[in-house]
């Protein structure tokens, strides 16, 4: 048997002081595996990125990958290959010396270097594309390059800031597919930063939420979208999303109405139902036995493909989803009266 660890994988306490504001988060990842860190604008996606790769220093905590501590190391001697939201390939360089760049900064001679600079691009069907300088390429094909030199320097960690941002929507589709097939032979720890939740969900094997510099939440994709924890993620997932205290089936909001669930809980419990749950009336309905019946009005109606998604205030604020025939049939407008009615098996409780 060989006497050789297996490597570690990434063991990072990010505590940076910016100003009023503070990051204070713990990562960790294995090799293999794709982390996303997803969050709203401001949340401290893009500074744990920019300590992970060196370029914030930290002013508290540490960062091991593959047992070795990097906080102090150089940025530019770390294991680490980094794709930026604007990709910033060097204008004057062709695709091919793009990608070379970084293998011959670890001293491969030039030959050597352009030969798996190749090797890459071929990989990433730019062959053809090699001798093209940034300038002449598509935003997915620039994407894919700068992928190429990240990936050319054989990183141990790699770091994705919102990588397809800059995409437009056909071309996401395309790249996101392609990007999620070179994430899943890549052997080392991929760190991704993005506030598009189809990103993370696609891409990533866990997902850790930051708001406020702190994590929030953290688990698979499906963990976060079947049990969020906070109006963010349930915004982001498509659920309406409650806090109160349980007792059996009913959990009693402060404050507010009881909404009765599937499941039977006791303590704090956040409860939840997706918009599509909601069925609508403009009048209370005659002999309702439905457990889950609120009086509101609509405050906004949007056109999301062939639903439309119903915004209701009143004693339980809540979404509904409903399609344009049913839209329009009961005649929902802003300021409109509505009672609004969730079964009860629709509505899942979990510990808050």
């Amino acid at each position: 048997m060989s006497g050789r660890q297996p490597a570690e994988g990434l063991r990072a306490e990010l505590v940076v002081d910016l100003g009023t504001f503070r990051l204070d988060v713990r990562l960790t990842a294995a090799p293999g595996e794709v982390l996303a860190l997803l969050g709203p604008n401001g949340a401290g996606k893009t500074t744990a990125l920019r300590a992970l790769a060196g370029l914030t220093p930290l002013t508290g905590g540490g960062l091991r990958l593959d047992g070795t501590e990097l906080d102090g190391m150089p940025p530019e001697t770390r294991p680490v290959g980094v794709v930026f939201q604007d990709y910033l390939l060097f204008p004057h360089l062709s695709a091919l010396d793009n990608v070379a760049f970084g293998p011959r900064c670890q001293g491969l001679p030039k030959a050597r270097a352009r030969a798996e600079a190749a090797a890459w691009l071929e990989r990433m069907g730019l062959a053809e594309h090699a001798a093209a300088r940034p300038r002449r390429l598509s935003g997915g094909q620039a994407q894919r390059v700068a992928l190429a030199r990240a990936l050319a320097t054989r990183p141990r960690l790699l770091l994705l800031d919102e990588p397809l941002a800059a995409l437009d929507a056909r071309t996401r589709l395309e790249v996101r597919s392609q990007l999620r097939r070179q994430l899943a032979e890549f052997e080392a720890v991929a760190v991704l930063v993005t506030h598009d939740p189809l990103d993370a969900m696609v891409l990533a094997d866990r997902l850790v939420v930051i708001e406020h510099g702190r994590a929030v939440q953290e688990g698979t994709p499906a963990e976060v979208a079947r049990r969020p924890r906070t109006d963010y993620i349930a915004h982001l997932v498509g659920l309406n999303l409650y806090r109160g205290e349980a007792d059996g089936r009913v959990v009693t909001l402060g404050g507010g109405p009881a909404i009765t669930t599937a499941d039977e809980l006791t303590g704090p419990a956040f409860a939840a139902f997706p918009p599509d749950a909601v069925t609508l009336y403009r009048e209370r309905p005659a002999g309702a036995s439905a457990r889950n019946l609120w009086h509101g009005r609509v405050v906004g109606l949007e056109s999301r493909g062939d639903r439309i998604r119903v915004d209701v205030d009143g004693e339980l604020p809540l979404a509904a989803d409903l399609s344009t025939a049913a839209t329009a049939e009961l005649d929902l407008h802003p300021g409109a009266e509505a009672w609004a009615t969730v079964k009860a098996a629709q509505v899942h409780a979990y510990p808050a």
